[in-house]
């Protein structure tokens, strides 16, 4: 099968692991890994894995722009807001898996298809992706006036990218919980939790609904997780949702797969296995467009 080239920016933890997702994917060939630290884990890993890899960063790739039609960003927010404009400058579709947001935000099982020939995906951010399923499935079943999350994460499994976008990640998060959730409005809150041996990735999804039917609620909850699970087999509900009159409060756990991140670092992982969805959608999409043109292509040529 046809694949549509890819490369990743980053060779931190997050890059590496989605390194090792993208090798199993279907539509996504990767070709190339960009970083600027030539002894980093994850380039060594890339090269021993044969792939291209460059230590000057995105300016490298510019003098190759064959080698990906799909670049997968895993810097900084900060480091995104230029790779965004130098991406877009080439033509290039960009999966963003910092809290820049620069393009709209997509969560695979909420609106996967919304956003299918966007140049630039943002995945919004770790604790986005594990509880705005949640909000929605609430908010399409009671209408949600107000949902608000807290995400609490290893301290083992927040690296330098994650702690100095704190600050993004509460706004980028509370925006995906109104956005894409459909609350009416939101807030969000991330704990980093020093506890040995390490925890998994925990989340708890407050919800403030305007109608309340348990039982369509339970239904649609249930729904999301087995849709999430689909490719983050460790997402799991921890107990049954809790009711309070018109207050719902579920309880999430992510185990990562363990790809390159140890088990507890679902955080990481559900962010990785995220972006490597949006890719393959957008992937599908290119496939399909090419085999629409070459049909056109062969029926003039008649």
């Amino acid at each position: 099968m046809k694949k549509i080239k890819a490369a990743i920016i980053g060779s931190g933890n997050i890059g590496t692991d989605l390194m090792y997702k993208l090798q199993k994917s279907e539509y996504l060939e990767l070709t190339a890994m960009i970083g600027i630290d030539s002894e980093s884990d994850g380039l060594r890993r890339a090269n021993s894995a044969g792939y291209r890899v460059f230590t000057n960063g995105i300016d490298d790739f510019i003098e190759r722009p064959e080698l990906a039609d799909i670049i997968f960003d895993a810097t900084s927010a900060n480091a995104h807001i230029r790779h965004a404009e130098i991406l877009k400058d080439m033509g290039k579709t960009v999966i963003d898996l910092t809290p820049a947001a620069v393009g709209p935000f997509v969560c695979p099982p909420v609106n996967s298809g919304e956003h299918i020939e966007s140049q630039n995906i943002n995945m919004i951010t770790c604790g986005g992706q594990a509880t705005i399923p949640m909000i929605q499935a609430i908010n399409e079943a009671a209408d949600v006036s107000y949902g608000e999350i807290v995400a609490t994460i290893s301290s083992l499994s927040a690296g330098p990218g994650t702690r100095a976008n704190i600050d993004e990640f509460t706004i980028t998060t509370r925006r995906g919980i109104e956005e894409v959730g459909g609350a009416d409005n939101g807030k969000a809150i991330i704990i980093l939790n020093p506890a040995d041996p390490p925890i998994l990735m925990r989340a708890t999804v407050y919800c403030e609904v305007k109608q309340v039917d348990e039982e369509k609620i339970r239904a649609a909850i249930l729904d999301m997780e087995k849709k999430v699970q689909s490719y983050v087999p460790g997402y799991r509900l921890k107990q049954e949702p809790l009711f309070d009159g018109n207050r719902i409060t579920v309880f999430v756990e992510v185990e990562g797969a363990g790809d390159y991140f140890p088990k507890y670092a679902g955080n990481l992982d559900i962010m990785t296995a995220a972006a490597k969805q949006a890719g393959e959608m957008v992937a599908k999409h290119l496939l399909g467009q090419e085999k629409i043109e070459k049909a056109v292509t062969a029926h003039e040529k008649k």
